[in-house]
């Protein structure tokens, strides 16, 4: 009897800390996933780190020019799109705009006529100038705790950079000596297929963005930056991102003509389908070894649990756990598996 006291004495403790560890972590979520997020960047940057550690730049010289690269980045995206991109926000919020998706809307009929009333109704429910004085304010706030969100994130991935090695020789010490080669190289996957997947969502996110960015020019799109921009953006949300731009694309399309809606629809389909066939097996390959019906399922499974800006983790997430169920329960060696390359090959990957 005493035996079987402490042994449910035992369970009960086990089960209550765990319990307790995981309302931690749900109470501490957003810290958790900015954490996610900096070992995210850092498993991204590494390679090149250590390409140019390879090359006799010091690895604290080679994260100043990463960070100086995406500072100079974003620089020249707000000196070169951000001017053209507010001046089509202003044309499509002012009068002028307003009437021209009005007369567009009088002249149309069957689905064009049902989607330009759709948008004409978000348009004319914007708040007016005065009323944005208290929401300005509190979006300077969030905009505030959004900065010090980015800083924290960009140091803690800085921090990573250098200590990751030391993080994964203690953790391994406690554990048996035959389990710590087996962890170290599930490890090692799991940071190499995050790198070559954040790594090729950035290109992905580029080319899309310029390549809708020129076709909707061509074909006379309103608005052909912001939507675009818009489009490569949401390349980041999989499945749901892509549907999105496209829908955007032929509803904004309307506001011009039938033609102009095809010819954007077919923009869109087009780029996807290079995208699929063409980019996406050269330059992301099967980075982090998922199906496209697990990727829909792990969108929204993270979308209903945490909130729209989780689903950004939504893959690194899903990569992460079917590695380790491969390691643990399929008796995979994580030491044989193929490791993904994008931008650096799979020697540099190793570091």
């Amino acid at each position: 009897m005493l035996y079987v006291a402490r042994r449910a004495a035992v369970i009960t403790l086990v089960a209550g800390s765990i319990v307790l560890v995981a309302l931690a972590l749900w109470k501490l979520r957003l810290v958790v996933g900015l954490l996610f997020f900096a070992f995210i960047i850092a498993a991204a940057m590494r390679p090149g780190i250590d390409w140019l550690a390879g090359h006799r730049l010091p690895r604290a010289a080679g994260l100043a020019v990463h960070y100086l690269a995406i500072v100079g980045v974003l620089a020249a995206a707000i000196a070169f799109a951000a001017p053209r991109a507010l001046d089509q926000v202003n044309t499509a919020l002012s009068p002028n705009g307003k009437a021209q998706i009005a007369r567009a809307t009088r002249n149309s009929s069957g689905v064009k006529h049902q989607v330009l009333v759709a948008l004409q109704k978000r348009l004319n429910n914007l708040p007016k100038r005065s009323a944005l004085i208290k929401p300005a304010t509190q979006a300077g706030i969030k905009a505030f705790k959004v900065m010090i969100g980015v800083l924290f994130t960009f140091a803690v991935a800085a921090y990573w950079i250098f200590e990751r090695d030391r993080t994964i020789d203690v953790v391994c010490s406690l554990l048996p000596r035959p389990r710590r080669k087996v962890v170290r190289d599930t490890w090692d996957l799991i940071d190499a297929k995050l790198g070559a997947f954040v790594r090729g969502q950035l290109l992905l996110i580029i080319l899309v963005g310029a390549a809708l960015s020129l076709l909707f020019w061509a074909v006379g799109e309103p608005y052909w930056l912001l939507i675009g921009a818009f489009a490569g953006i949401v390349e980041i949300v999989p499945v749901i991102g892509p549907l999105a731009a496209g829908a955007l694309a032929v509803a904004v399309g309307f506001t011009a003509s039938i033609h102009v809606a095809v010819l954007a629809a077919v923009c869109v389909l087009a780029v996807r389908l290079c995208e699929d066939y063409l980019v996406m097996p050269r330059v992301l390959g099967d980075a982090v070894g998922l199906s496209p019906l697990l990727v829909l399922v792990s969108v929204t499974v993270i979308g209903i649990l945490f909130s729209g800006w989780a689903v950004l983790f939504a893959v690194p997430l899903a990569a992460v756990v079917v590695t380790v169920f491969d390691v643990v329960l399929r008796d995979v060696d994580p030491a044989e598996e193929e490791v993904p390359t994008v931008l650096f090959s799979a020697h540099e990957s190793d570091g």
